[in-house]
């Protein structure tokens, strides 16, 4: 298990379609355990392989909502070849953030519930419908898979003000 830099705008590789996974075998399940290294120490909540460089349809997410206690509950969950077959009428608002644009933050509007069909490590298909944050948390990943970056959701003025902060705050560093 490795934790890998993650990739950041304007890199080109985020703008790559991933390719679908042929076979779900050690060399993805291994992956998918530097996936979760990374996001883990990364502290996102999910992240698509290609934002560690490798363009396959594969994504982990683990919300880490907390416990009675306050304390983050593990819940880590594995999406290979994901399809988003069916989203709602309605749509709900999230002020959303990404390990590739980091500590920039802007709201996004997207359904409020999507169904989806997927692979999980094991190579079980599974179809969910998803709701809440993981439906939106999906929903973000998703877009990267086809090279879409959650500021590509917003108007032009509000995608060059965070483009705007993250180059002064690179500068700064």
């Amino acid at each position: 298990m490795a934790v890998h830099k993650i990739v950041e705008i304007p890199d080109p590789r985020l703008r790559t379609i991933s390719t679908p996974v042929a076979e779900v075998d050690d060399d993805v399940r291994a992956l998918i355990d530097d996936m979760f290294d990374t996001m883990y120490a990364s502290r996102g909540i999910g992240l698509a392989a290609i934002q560690i460089g490798i363009a396959k349809r594969i994504l982990v997410i683990d919300l880490q909502e907390e416990d009675e206690d306050g304390k983050p509950v593990r819940e880590p969950r594995v999406f290979i070849n994901p399809e988003i077959v069916e989203t709602a009428d309605d749509s709900t608002i999230y002020n959303e953030g990404c390990l590739s644009v980091p500590d920039q933050y802007a709201e996004v509007e997207r359904p409020a519930t999507c169904r989806v069909r997927w692979l999980d490590e094991t190579g079980a298909a599974h179809d969910e419908q998803l709701e809440g944050l993981l439906a939106t948390c999906i929903q973000h990943e998703m877009d990267h898979l086809e090279g879409i970056i959650f500021i590509d959701h917003l108007s032009r003025l509000k995608r060059e003000m965070v483009l705007k902060k993250l180059a002064k705050q690179r500068k700064a560093a």
